[in-house]
């Protein structure tokens, strides 16, 4: 399918487990040819066959930024496939030096009794939804938020027709000038020590 999309785009997908971020992720890069995703999870079992939090989380996400920059520069837009549940994930994610790049974090809203019902479905528990409560935040004012509901199918086709939308529009509010970022040194900091005081 032709690529639309206007411009390069960091996009971070941030939600609890099985609320359909990986289904927006594989069908971004499914339809737009200069998409590329990054699987968080997936790098966190290559290099270390853990789940999250692993043994070197600061490597996980130096990796990640690594690659996302590398993709930007070669001209593929980028979406980061993660939960980021806390403002200090997000706002490394959404960090890069590579200029002229629309920077978006993608919310997704879904119902709790789905989130759990789906998580029982596929892990045989509720308790992955439990344990991303201690760690989630609210994203803070100014971060460029799209919010995202797939409490169903339905509900999923809808709102991916007005994200598709807002990525081929020329005007919106997500360009980097409106959106200014803290020095990324500061950021670099901040998240090495969050993630020194995470179990």
């Amino acid at each position: 399918m032709k690529t639309t999309v206007k411009g390069l785009w960091n996009i971070v997908l941030s939600g609890y487990p099985k609320t359909g971020k990986t289904l927006l992720a594989k069908r971004l890069i499914s339809e737009n040819k200069n998409f590329a995703r990054i699987g968080v999870d997936e790098l966190r079992t290559m290099l270390f066959n853990e789940t999250t939090p692993c043994r070197d989380e600061f490597l996980v996400y130096s990796m990640i930024a690594i690659m996302r920059n590398y993709l930007l520069k070669k001209g593929y837009s980028v979406v980061i496939d993660s939960t980021a549940p806390d403002n200090i994930t997000r706002a490394f994610l959404l960090a890069t030096k590579v200029q002229n790049v629309n920077r978006l974090v993608v919310l997704f809203d879904v119902e709790r009794e789905v989130m759990i019902n789906r998580n029982i479905a596929f892990f045989g528990s509720e308790s992955p939804v439990l344990a991303w409560d201690a760690r989630w935040e609210t994203p803070l004012g100014g971060v460029p938020l799209f919010k995202f509901k797939s409490n169903n199918m339905k509900e999923f086709e809808a709102y991916y027709a007005r994200l598709k939308e807002l990525l081929e529009s020329e005007i919106h509010p997500y360009k980097p000038e409106f959106h200014p970022l803290a020095p990324f040194k500061e950021i670099i900091k901040s998240l090495k020590n969050f993630l020194k005081k995470q179990p």
